[in-house]
Parts: C-alpha cells; sequence; structure tokens
C-alpha cells in the first residue's frame, strides 16, 4: 500500500488536467490559461468565453465528476459485497426503477391517448427519484426476508426485468414524439442540469458515498466470504443495508439526474485494482472515485466531438470506453482473483 501512495497525487493531477480539458473542448477552444484566469480572478477575456464556462461547461464537468464517483463507488460495493466480478449499480434493479419513473411521466399518457405538457428537466429527475425509491423499497423488502447474498442478487435482476417488461409494453404504446423522447434520455446527458440540479446531485453523492466510507474495514473483511465476515464481528445484514441505501442514493440520483450511463460502475473498480494492484478497500475507494472522475471527464471530452456543434450521447461513449475493457478483463486469466 505504502509503495503506491504516489499514484494518489498523480491521479489527482490528472483529475485536474482533465477537468482542464474538458472545459477547455467543444465547438469553441478556449485556452487553459484563460480558464485559470477566468475562475480564479472572475476577469475574462471574452464575455462569451465566461457565459460559455460558468453556464454549460463547468456544471457539466462537475456533473461528470459527481457521476464518475458515485457509479464507481456504488460499482465496487456491489461487486465486493456479492463477490461477483460482473455486478454494478444496475443489478439491484434501481437504475431501472429511475426509467421506469421517467417512462411513466413521459410514455404513459402517450399510451393513453393525452399529451403531458411541462415536463423539464426537474420533473425528470422526480419522476425517475420516485421511480427508484418505489424499486428500493421492494428490494429492502426482499432484503429483510432473505438472507444469502446471493439470492438477492437474483431478486434483484428479476425486479430489473420486469420493470424493463413495464418500460417495453409502455414504449410499444406510445407515439412517436414521446418514444423519442424517453430514447434520447436513455442515452444519457449530463449537460441538461443547471446549478441547483448540480448543488442537489453533489448532496446525493456526499449522502451515497457516506456508508461506503463508514464501512470500508468491513469490506475488506467482505473479501473472504461472508461467513468470515460473521466470525470477525461483522454485521453483514446491517452491512446489507448499507449497501442498499448506499448504491440506492448513488445510482438512483444519478440515472434520475442523467440518465443512464453504462459500464463505468463495473469497469472501473477493476482498472482500480489494475492500477493499485490492491484489494484494501482503504486504497480502492478513492483510487475507485478518482480514476472515475477522470474517465467520465474524458468520456464527456471526447463526446463533445471538439470543433463541431453535435454533442455524442454519454452513454454511446462510455459503452465504446467500457465494453473493451470489459472483455478484456474477462480474458485475462487472473480475473477471479480479486474475488
Amino acid at each position: 500500500m505504502k509503495s503506491k501512495n504516489y499514484l494518489f497525487p498523480i491521479s489527482i493531477l490528472l483529475l485536474g488536467l482533465s477537468l482542464l480539458l474538458n472545459l477547455s473542448l467543444g465547438s469553441v477552444w478556449i485556452p487553459f490559461e484563460e480558464i485559470v484566469g477566468g475562475l480564479v480572478s472572475g476577469d475574462w477575456t471574452k464575455t462569451s468565453w465566461e457565459q460559455i464556462i460558468l453556464n454549460y461547461r463547468l456544471p457539466k464537468a462537475l456533473v461528470a465528476i459527481f457521476a464518475g464517483i458515485g457509479l464507481s463507488l456504488s460499482g465496487l460495493q456491489m461487486q465486493t459485497f456479492f463477490r461477483n466480478p460482473l455486478a454494478g449499480p444496475f443489478v439491484l434493479g434501481i437504475s431501472s426503477g429511475a426509467g421506469l419513473g421517467v417512462a411513466i411521466l413521459m410514455l404513459a399518457g402517450s399510451a393513453l391517448g393525452f399529451v403531458l405538457s411541462g415536463i423539464n428537466s426537474w420533473a425528470i429527475a422526480t419522476a425517475g427519484i420516485l421511480g427508484a425509491g418505489l424499486v428500493l423499497s421492494g428490494v429492502s423488502l426482499v432484503a429483510w426476508r432473505v438472507k444469502d447474498s446471493m439470492t438477492l442478487l437474483i431478486v434483484g435482476l428479476m425486479f430489473g426485468s420486469a420493470v424493463s417488461a413495464v418500460v417495453s409494453v409502455l414504449s410499444f404504446f406510445s407515439g412517436a414524439e414521446a418514444l423519442k423522447l424517453y430514447t434520447v434520455w436513455s442515452m444519457g446527458s449530463l449537460g441538461a442540469l443547471g446549478w441547483t440540479q448540480v448543488s442537489i446531485l453533489g448532496i446525493l453523492i456526499g449522502l451515497g458515498s457516506l456508508p461506503v466510507f463508514l464501512s470500508i474495514k468491513s469490506y475488506n473483511a467482505l473479501l473472504l466470504g461472508e461467513i468470515y465476515a460473521r466470525s470477525m464481528g461483522i454485521r453483514t445484514g446491517q452491512m446489507r443495508w448499507l449497501m442498499i441505501l448506499s448504491t440506492g442514493i448513488l445510482a438512483g440520483g444519478i440515472t434520475a439526474f442523467c440518465g443512464p450511463i453504462a459500464f463505468l460502475g463495473i469497469a472501473v473498480p477493476h482498472l482500480a485494482r489494475m492500477v493499485w494492484k490492491s484489494s484494501d478497500h482503504r486504497v480502492l475507494f478513492p483510487g475507485s472515485a478518482l480514476i472515475g472522475a477522470i474517465l467520465l471527464l474524458l468520456c464527456d471530452a471526447v463526446g463533445q466531438l471538439p470543433g463541431l456543434a453535435s454533442t455524442l450521447p454519454i452513454n454511446a461513449v462510455t459503452s465504446l470506453v467500457g465494453a473493451p475493457i470489459v472483455i478484456t478483463l474477462i480474458l485475462r486469466k487472473n480475473f477471479s482473483k480479486d474475488f
């Protein structure tokens, strides 16, 4: 662990550079020195640059950092708790629940023959949070009755499948305009939030991360299985509840505000293990948070198509980056040694 301490300052430096790159790229190139000078002193060479940075690019970059941290932490929690290298933030169906809430808002009216007006980002986020909370309540009820973690994992996947089926039915009966609106949301977006929404998302990430860092030693014990953890005095039932609550707040909140973002929660924890060559969660949790933030900032920078006015959906970019990483990890001979 001590021999890898130098990686944290390097990662923080890379995070800063990734942030500057993200703020610079877009339809208008803004030099690094202008960004740093403007943010520090408040004096901008061009008023247009100030408007672009403060009203669009900086909120979007902060959303990328928050989402990268939240998805990475929730993915690492689930991989450790379920001892499954392919577990991610979506396996409990909580993100699917957020998608259900948004689908009901956008598609149900069209399916029933009337059009809902006044659908804005606040309404979408509220619907997503309510949908995630509904599925989280169902998973919590099951967790109260089920004591086996693998059974809970299977039940979570079934919740996700059932929710996806409901969304498919709504999509089938919906009109073209409503269906297009939902499809665009499902592709993910980091740039549709104002400063108030960014602040709320930041608070949600802070609340969802709190149980993680309060239980780091317990997650280390879980690496050797629930039976060993219980023999060490770890209350695995309490940890299950903390994990469900943390994942629900992190993944549900991010999905509600940004739409579903694929692969990040699965791939980043493995990247952290590869970089730090450690299974100690005192290293992996902050390491995963840093890598997740850096990776999503870079994915967003790529998705901005520098020099063009168009922007790729963030889900398309993360899938193109994350899928090869997951495939490579599966093909590695020592893929299961971390578990």
